[in-house]
């Protein structure tokens, strides 16, 4: 896949923005860090060229004048709320964030906790946790009637009675572990407690998605959609931008709609002088600005799309509730909206026919070059395995009869499985694979070579027609392949003998 998007460009552009930002406002500036710092899979599949790791390098440029405060709810906290993508917990993913800000280099100056009630239990664990770490903790409290009720949001029954953050530098990362953790409302209140104090401080909100300068049916626009789309977030043209400038702008419903609430609490806050006359105004985004390839960009943004329609398709089957299926019938939407049909992605085809061909589970993989290679379910491979190996012959033109594992290092692994562990099924997932061709990367010098092509692949379309476990989908992405499957689940023979 070609390069689509200017990372150093965007590192560089970015981070100058958010520089002049924080002297528009002669003093602080708090910065609402949306979506996610750290391994943004989803920029760099519809933006190649943009590192899942561009947003932290960006930080990394001013960690000299930055300082990190986290927010997490403590009604996820309460709740054991745990993150899809990373599968842990809200507040082991604060502490997660916290060493990977400090082995970065990034100051990280506090926790706020938000709509903090009362003591419970596992909020007073997650304290004791973070005072061990030495790390600050504030309360901000609900606020009845926010955000409508700006009269008393701005005030000293409001915001006044959140506890105030001490920050030491100009630049403030407001970000969190998820959605609905109250970053906006941590920034706002800072901006009232500041002004009561007479410090200057100003507000931004950096997103990398909607695109606000690209048209509102572009594909990567698009793609956000799809990959909030149990969410039910819409983009939208911003009225109040048309309004003003006279220019379209891309922003998305909640900001838009939450605008004249923000708008007449800036101006409660800067005694009736609201520093942005639109949603788009408040933000400090130059991801359009990088993009030097917009086909590329199109075909990537188009591909995501198919990616996420099947990703809900699977999420319905596992478990089939109103959200799920109106994720679906959203991303059928947007498909229409892009001109692509669900067979878009050029491995769904292949895949298919693969297995119509054999009667068996089968996998298809899109090389760098265009080439699709499949694989089918064997004796002793899943039909994933078999594609990974392929591929790899494939990309380095190792001939297909000759095989990368020898039998004395596959079968001690079968027998582990089929006796030892208790297990009836014998064949060899994408994780045991690898570790099979690590081992045998000492003696074979055709193994050794292949695994040190492995890198390659990152980045490819992969589709299987089962639906794959847990554990070959982690594998999978932590290679960087793109994966989709049918919504179809894997029957597994019992293995005799």
């Amino acid at each position: 896949m070609n390069i689509s998007f200017d990372n150093q460009k965007y590192i560089e552009l970015q981070s100058k923005h958010i520089k002049d930002r924080i002297e528009q406002f002669g003093g602080k500036l708090y910065l609402e860090f949306g979506g996610k710092l750290f391994d943004d899979y989803h920029a760099s599949r519809v933006l190649p060229g943009f590192k899942p790791d561009s947003k932290l390098q960006m930080l990394l440029q001013l960690k000299d004048r930055a300082e990190i405060v986290i927010v997490v709810n403590t009604d996820d906290i309460e709740k054991n709320k745990i993150r899809g993508d990373l599968g842990i917990t809200y507040d082991l993913d604060v502490l997660r964030l916290i060493d990977a800000f400090r082995n970065v280099g990034l100051y990280v100056g506090s926790v706020v906790l938000t709509r903090f009630e009362s003591v419970h239990p596992a909020v007073a664990k997650f304290e004791r946790k973070l005072k061990e770490q030495g790390i600050k903790i504030y309360h901000h409290y609900t606020i009845p009637g926010y955000p409508s009720n700006v009269e008393k949001i701005v005030s000293d029954d409001g915001f006044g009675k959140n506890e105030y953050i001490e920050t030491e530098r100009e630049l403030v990362i407001v970000t969190g572990p998820g959605p609905g953790s109250g970053k906006m409302a941590v920034c706002l209140s800072q901006l009232y407690n500041d002004n009561n104090k007479g410090i200057k401080a100003g507000y931004a909100k950096f997103e990398t998605f909607p695109i606000w300068n690209k048209p509102l049916r572009h594909p990567v626009n698009l793609a956000y959609e799809a990959a909030t789309a149990d969410l039910n977030d819409v983009n939208m043209i911003d009225p109040y931008h048309l309004e003003k400038y006279g220019e379209m702008a891309v922003n998305y419903n909640r900001d838009v709609e939450i605008f004249p609430v923000l708008d007449a609490i800036f101006k409660g806050i800067y005694e009736g002088n609201s520093p942005y006359f639109s949603p788009t105004d408040m933000g400090v985004n130059m991801v359009g600005n990088c993009i030097i390839d917009d086909e590329g960009a199109c075909d990537a943004s188009k591909r995501e799309i198919v990616r996420r329609y099947y990703d809900a398709l699977c999420a319905c089957r596992d478990d089939d509730t109103e959200r799920n299926r109106n994720a679906v019938q959203k991303i059928e939407l947007l498909m229409q909206q892009a001109g692509i049909s669900k067979d878009y992605r050029k491995v769904i085809a292949a895949a298919k026919e693969k297995s119509a061909g054999t009667g068996v589970p089968a996998a298809a993989i899109e090389l760098p070059d265009g080439r699709i290679i499949t694989g089918k379910s064997t004796d002793l491979l899943e039909s994933v395995s078999a594609m990974l190996l392929n591929a790899l012959k494939s990309i380095t033109g190792i001939p297909d009869e000759i095989h990368l594992l020898a039998p004395e290092v596959i079968e001690p692994v079968q027998k582990l499985k089929c006796q030892y562990l208790s297990r009836t099924y014998k064949k060899l997932n994408v994780n045991e694979i690898l570790i099979a061709l690590s081992i045998s990367a000492h003696t074979s010098a055709t193994a050794a070579y292949v695994l040190k092509h492995l890198p390659q692949l990152a980045g490819c379309d992969i589709h299987s027609t089962v639906m794959l476990p847990s554990a070959d989908m982690e594998v999978l992405k932590k290679l960087g392949l793109n994966v989709t499957c049918e919504p179809k689940y894997q029957i597994k023979e019992i293995f005799i003998g």
